[in-house]
């Protein structure tokens, strides 16, 4: 089957799910919190993905203080970034960042700037120039607002960037800002982005003349 072709001037990268397979941390730190709460903890990991923690707190205990969410994220944010055991990279990760390198790219996650380093190092992954971390935004993804901003920081329309993304949240966030999504991983699977790859061994990046990135993706 032929690849499919995208064209854009930049790309959106998320990075847990996307870049790095962080789930055994992400599923360590969530079931033990789920569990203290008196929570299911696998009803719990069904909203974690792709959200930061306090709007998974507030998904999961809408009837308490935001207040309490925020002070609980932030001990939650310490733990995840002290715990890298298991964080390795998607497969496929270290030759696409390789082959982006030069091209109009940044972070966009739902980690803030010590988790986004701690996670990309544990992955030997090289940090992106241009990112826009959980300490950069008002409100989470499903939220539009953290894609937009890294659209804007690299000085493109958002029609002409191209988001990868894992989760619903994610996916949902990169349609909100008017966003093409390439869905990456099982989680994406299901959610309908306009196309998916089981790991990033399936893309394919050429760079025009122009300015333009030409993005090739096999057929899952």
């Amino acid at each position: 089957m032929p690849a499919t072709v995208l064209e854009a001037r930049a790309l959106l990268l998320d990075m847990d799910g996307t870049l790095v397979n962080s789930d055994a941390v992400v599923e360590r730190c969530w079931r033990r919190w789920a569990t203290a709460q008196g929570l299911d903890p696998v009803a719990a990991l069904e909203v974690v993905h792709g959200r930061q923690g306090y709007a998974t707190m507030a998904a999961l205990l809408p009837d308490r203080p935001m207040e309490q969410n925020y002070a609980e994220n932030r001990i939650m944010l310490a733990e995840e970034t002290a715990d890298t055991e298991g964080v390795v990279p998607v497969g496929g990760a270290p030759a696409f960042m390789a082959s982006i390198a030069a091209l109009p790219h940044a972070l966009v996650t739902s980690a803030d700037e010590a988790l986004a380093q701690a996670r990309m190092t544990a992955a030997a992954l090289p940090m992106p120039e241009t990112r826009v971390t959980a300490e950069m935004v008002g409100a989470s993804k499903p939220d539009p607002e953290g894609f937009l901003k890294g659209a804007a920081e690299l000085g493109f329309d958002p029609a002409d960037c191209i988001v990868f993304e894992d989760s619903e949240a994610g996916i949902a966030a990169g349609r909100a800002a008017g966003m093409r999504v390439v869905g990456v991983g099982p989680r994406a699977a299901a959610l309908a982005p306009d196309v998916h790859v089981e790991d990033l061994t399936r893309l394919r990046v050429e760079a025009g003349a122009d300015g333009s990135i030409r993005l090739l993706v096999d057929a899952a």
